[in-house]
């Protein structure tokens, strides 16, 4: 579980509408197509061309994006249909940038600036969002995610809030030994986990699990079923919480950029039992949580900023 294309719906919320920064379209004419845009060169509202920017702007080549574009705070959706739901919450929304998997919303909470860009699925593009991001600024990164339950006390409708991931990806392994850990931002993971208290909102708190392949759950025709079925049973008995596809490139990315960053996962699917994913399931609550997060984490950031 974990891959947020996978899910077959989208979340029911009631939204306002957020508009694009920009009334009109911008025409995509790059000779490259996989290099940016769009891959059908087709007009997107509200994003932009490479070709409208400079090196100066220290524009970002994958998120499109450059300096004042996004806040200190950005959300981490995977689905770049998300976006527009989580930019709802915020105060004066606009979109920013969509290229390929990367959908960026800028606005205002508690006035404020705040971002929430989409990652796509996986640790690969997930590592090239937050680099991207880092180099603009941004310092307090919270994904809100899906995933699937390893623990039987772990419900449908439930939230995790990660404190660390297993490694179990290859993303990292080009950025760190595979004996570092994945830990998360200890503030941001208190914060979610205050925030989901204040909510009401049933959650756990522990470690989840970070895998490159959606399909290899209980997938007994694969060359290595036996062995994928051992090491499932090695994460439920070390009780891992959840699984999902992202945690571990944001972990080890934020701490050794020093930066910070968190996980709140809606569970939509249960490992251990042969139910379909239920795709309405959490997620409301996970986004919720988040941004009830980011508003702690900015009154704590800023009474610490005005002792010094």
């Amino acid at each position: 579980m974990g891959a947020d294309d996978a899910e077959v719906d989208r979340p029911c919320l009631t939204i306002k509408t957020v508009p694009t920064e920009n009334a009109f379209a911008f025409q995509f004419s790059d000779p490259h197509p996989h290099q940016g845009g769009n891959d059908m060169g087709t007009t997107r509202k509200g994003t932009r061309r490479a070709s409208d920017h400079h090196p100066q702007d220290e524009f970002q080549y994958h998120i499109h994006l450059k300096k004042g574009d996004v806040g200190r705070y950005v959300i981490l959706p995977g689905d770049p249909g998300r976006v527009p739901a989580i930019a709802s919450f915020f105060d004066d929304a606009r979109e920013i940038a969509f290229n390929r998997e990367f959908r960026t919303y800028t606005g205002f909470l508690d006035g404020i600036k705040v971002s929430c860009t989409s990652t796509g699925i996986g640790c690969p593009s997930t590592a090239i969002a937050l680099e991207e991001l880092i180099k603009l600024g941004a310092d307090t990164f919270i994904r809100v995610g899906t995933a699937g339950a390893l623990q039987r006390h772990v419900k449908l409708g439930d939230i995790c809030i990660s404190t660390a991931a297993v490694r179990e990806e290859g993303t990292t392994r080009q950025y760190v030994p595979l004996s570092y850990p994945a830990v998360a931002d200890l503030d941001v993971t208190l914060a979610l986990r205050d925030a989901a208290r204040r909510l009401g909102v049933r959650h756990h708190c522990g470690i989840s699990h970070c895998k490159d392949a959606f399909y290899t759950e209980g997938a007994e025709d694969l060359p290595i079923a036996r062995e994928n079925d051992m090491k499932w049973e090695a994460w439920h008995r070390s009780n891992v919480l959840a699984t999902s596809m992202e945690a571990a490139a944001l972990f080890v990315i934020s701490s050794i950029r020093r930066v910070r960053a968190g996980e709140v996962l809606a569970i939509i699917g249960l490992t251990y039992d042969d139910a379909p994913i239920v795709a309405k399931v959490g997620i409301d609550e996970a986004i919720q949580t988040a941004i009830e997060a980011i508003k702690i984490l900015h009154r704590q950031d800023a009474a610490r900023e005005s002792t010094r």
